[in-house]
């Protein structure tokens, strides 16, 4: 048996399991980043994310009714992260839906499974699975520190980009503006509540692994991307990567 991490240590070994495999490494999100995608590539984005984040509410609601009733903080911040992707002022996912139709695409066809690739269906199942059958603080670790605390740093390189390169309005880009914003809280909430429950070894190292995994799960959608729309278009080399 290992030697249980203080929360700063595990802070540190949560943070160094996503870096190594940040989803801001995949040539689709510098291509993103540098402006070089085609709205066209994005809007392929979009039919895909859709059936990644879409389900998003239903991956916590898994979650939620398997956290013991005395984790009484972490239940209320799983339904606070609910309402916000449901009932808030406007659902996150029809916020995705208008940068899409912004982008040349529409809500039938992002809706439509059929436009998205085999490694996202991948993803969205990765997440389900994790929901459902992973002890709750592990899942909270892979979903809410190992994916969604990602999304900030993410959006932060690429927004920028789509203002000043594409041309789309501040209302285009809402779901962008958004999700740096919540999604700075929701991780740092989520960090917290691991932090607090992982008290003992085995289960600090299960919260790790799968930090870890789901960081490579989101690189693997992401690079996806790129080989299924973008890598004939856009050689490797035109990004600074190596073929």
């Amino acid at each position: 048996m290992g030697q249980v991490l203080n929360p700063d240590e595990l802070r540190t070994a949560l943070e160094t399991a996503i870096k190594g495999n940040t989803a801001n490494a995949s040539p689709f999100s510098l291509a993103w980043a540098s402006g070089k995608l085609s709205r066209d590539h994005l809007a392929r984005w979009c039919e895909n994310h859709y059936h990644y984040v879409g389900p998003f509410a239903e991956y916590l609601a898994y979650v939620y009714a398997r956290l013991p009733a005395e984790f009484e903080e972490a239940k209320d911040f799983m339904l606070q992260n609910m309402y916000e992707e449901e009932l808030a002022a406007d659902r996150h996912t029809d916020l995705l839906i208008r940068f899409g139709e912004a982008c040349g695409t529409n809500r039938a066809r992002i809706l439509n499974p059929d436009n998205m690739t085999a490694t996202t269906r991948a993803l969205q199942a990765w997440c389900y699975t994790v929901a459902m059958r992973e002890d709750p603080i592990v899942a909270i670790a892979g979903l809410v520190v190992g994916l969604e605390s990602q999304v900030p740093s993410i959006y932060r390189k690429q927004t920028p980009t789509l203002r000043d390169t594409y041309g789309f309005t501040d209302e285009e880009v809402e779901f962008f503006d958004l999700h740096i914003v919540s999604d700075e809280i929701h991780g740092e909430r989520g960090y917290q509540i691991v932090l607090e429950h992982a008290r003992t070894y085995e289960l600090q190292q299960k919260c790790l692994k799968i930090c870890e995994i789901g960081a490579q799960m989101r690189l693997l959608y992401t690079t996806a991307l790129y080989n299924e729309y973008v890598g004939a278009e856009i050689p490797l080399s035109d990004l600074g990567l190596a073929a």
